[in-house]
């Protein structure tokens, strides 16, 4: 039987944004989580009190609550608190997909004082990521329900100390940018993909797209996701 399979979104957004993806691994027979962390479940909830603390214990309870080893998938600004998952639970977790990030180390904006971070504006955000494949209605459900992100989330880093993580089967899928931009920011000491400095089993599978595969190609990284749950189960 495949493995279950956890699916926790980046920034800004809740359980949600992984509908489309769910249904299809649904469809095709697995068992599926998504996630919606700590602090992003409405715009009206107290972010001041989160922490990177809070979203890695929310992932580790999903984990533990699977009854078996897992396929952890995290998108963007989920691959830091994801990364400190693989270290408190690596005998949990049968592998990780990490969905155009990687494994996180360190804090990931040490110097950002706000109590927590809206959604930019879409002219601003589209200097540092792209939208290709991403419907205009898909991109006005965005911007109606993106939850700004707790600002201790960012500022935050998690110690790391089990090196039975190094050994969980990842893959890298590169989607917004190649895996060679990935290999050359591992080189240049990027912290969203210091963890593949470290790791010892892991793979990049190019998916040429945006920034939100789940929306522009939910067929082909449901897909995916659904081999490495065949693979490891």
């Amino acid at each position: 039987m495949a493995a279950p399979i956890i699916l926790v979104p980046g920034f800004w957004l809740g359980a949600w944004a992984w509908d489309e993806v769910v249904g299809i691994l649904e469809s095709d027979g697995h068992r599926v989580t998504a996630l919606t962390l700590p602090g992003l479940e409405s715009v009206d909830t107290d972010r001041s009190e989160v922490t990177l603390e809070d979203h890695v214990n929310a992932i580790t309870d999903a984990i533990e609550a699977a009854g078996e080893p897992v396929v952890l998938v995290v998108h963007s600004g989920a691959g830091f608190p994801g990364y400190a998952a693989t270290d408190r639970l690596p005998d949990r977790i049968a592998a990780v997909v990490y969905v155009d990030t990687g494994p996180g180390i360190g804090a990931m904006n040490p110097e950002f004082e706000g109590v927590d971070y809206p959604l930019p504006p879409l002219e601003e955000i589209q200097k540092e990521e792209n939208f290709d494949g991403v419907s205009s209605e898909k991109l006005e459900e965005f911007w109606s329900r993106a939850i700004p992100q707790p600002g201790s989330t960012m500022r935050e880093a998690v110690e790391l100390t089990n090196d039975v993580r190094l050994d969980i089967p990842s893959t890298v899928v590169a989607t917004g940018y190649t895996s060679d931009d990935y290999k050359a920011a591992v080189d240049a000491g990027y912290g969203f993909v210091a963890g593949l400095t470290e790791l010892r089993n892991y793979e990049y599978v190019d998916m040429p797209t945006g920034h939100w595969p789940m929306w522009s190609r939910p067929e082909d990284l449901a897909g995916l996701i659904g081999e490495v749950a065949n693979r490891v189960g």
